[in-house]
């Protein structure tokens, strides 16, 4: 599945979407540990964290990540809004819990 797609589902709210939405989505990833999710989110995942703020956009770029999907009611401050509108960074949110979100992540990737 690609970012698009992913959008297309309706299952998450747009935040921002990013430039390269084509991107297929290799796996969800669940981390709010930035220095972990530096090290170890996996190219192309749908990273699912309650991170809003810019060194967390800063860890998508670096990792590669697809699309960052906010749970738990998480927001982008307005510097990481922003941002993310800068950097081309698909950013979605929801109010699901992060094991939830993560879950139906995978669900559709089936």
């Amino acid at each position: 599945m690609t970012v698009q797609e992913l959008i297309d589902k309706n299952v998450f709210q747009e935040i921002n979407i990013g430039d390269d939405t084509d991107r297929s989505i290799t796996k969800p990833f669940c981390c709010d540990l930035l220095s972990i999710a530096m090290g170890r989110a996996p190219a192309g995942c749908a990273w699912v964290t309650v991170m809003g703020n810019l060194n967390t956009l800063a860890v998508a770029a670096l990792a590669d990540a697809a699309c960052v999907i906010l749970a738990e009611g998480a927001m982008l401050d307005e510097a990481a809004m922003k941002k993310a509108a800068l950097q081309g960074i698909t950013v979605l949110r929801t109010e699901e819990p992060v094991f939830e979100t993560a879950l139906a992540v995978k669900e559709l990737l089936k």
